[in-house]
């Protein structure tokens, strides 16, 4: 061969190779950002809502008859605020997927600024449950790694969480809830009672034909706490839950 036949063969070689490269480098990122869409926290800005939007969404998650006297929290830029005082000792809020499980495939949301979970919390969870998104959010705040947050949550645990309370248990019947982006965002309405931890067994969660489901939400990693779903099958205003009706 010639020698500029030996270099056009060369410079194919080369710019074969290059593309087997760049290809696989592709298909890394991409299968990177498929198993882990949200790596690590968006700009506070995208995470925030517009305070009156907050509110109401906020009160979507329980009935009316509940939430129209419930205090509402709103998130702001130190953390969540008081926005309305009630007088039922009910407690609403959304919540932002940093209130998710660390670990396993839900955790893949926890840095997703799109989440939105309106919550509406009876007594003894404003007191047992709510702290504890406080407490995320303030490390959330601060910059913190979901790392750190967890281990955080730890100490905290051992240091100040209150006792949980019995009865302890909270609404999520909002259609406005975002908490997945995968498929039905909104889920289903539904109702969660918070419990020490046991196996789901206790309860006949997840058991075919059982209304009861078994979260995954704490599970004792670390919060030494459970929490069972219950679905309500309508949402706050009334209408029928389409996730239980069809």
């Amino acid at each position: 061969m010639n020698p500029m036949g030996q270099k056009i063969v060369a410079t194919i070689a080369l710019g074969t190779f290059a593309l087997v490269i760049g290809l696989g480098e592709l298909r890394q990122a991409q299968a990177q950002e498929t198993k882990e869409p949200y790596p690590s926290m968006a700009p506070l800005d995208q995470y925030l809502m517009d305070r009156n939007a907050e509110i109401a969404m906020a009160r979507s998650a329980a009935p009316e008859a509940i939430s129209r006297d419930a205090t509402v929290l709103v998130l702001g830029r130190h953390g969540y605020e008081t926005a309305v005082k009630g007088k039922n000792g009910f407690v609403c809020v959304v919540e932002r997927g940093w209130m998710g499980p660390f670990d396993g495939e839900l955790a893949a949301n926890f840095w997703n600024p799109k989440l939105r979970g309106p919550i509406c919390f009876n007594p003894p969870a404003v007191r047992s449950i709510l702290p504890m998104t406080y407490k995320r959010t303030e490390m959330v705040l601060a910059g913190q790694s979901k790392g750190q947050i967890k281990e955080g949550i730890k100490t905290f645990i051992k240091q100040k969480l209150p006792p949980l309370e019995p009865g302890a248990m909270s609404y999520m019947m909002s259609k406005e809830q975002y908490l997945t982006d995968e498929g039905q965002h909104n889920w289903m309405a539904h109702l969660m009672f918070y419990t020490p931890l046991m196996k789901g067994s206790v309860w006949g969660a997840d058991l075919p034909h059982s209304p009861v489901m078994l979260s995954p939400q704490f599970d004792g990693a670390p919060e030494p706490i459970d929490v069972f779903m219950i679905p309500a099958g309508w949402w706050s205003d009334g209408t029928p839950d389409p996730v239980k009706s069809d």
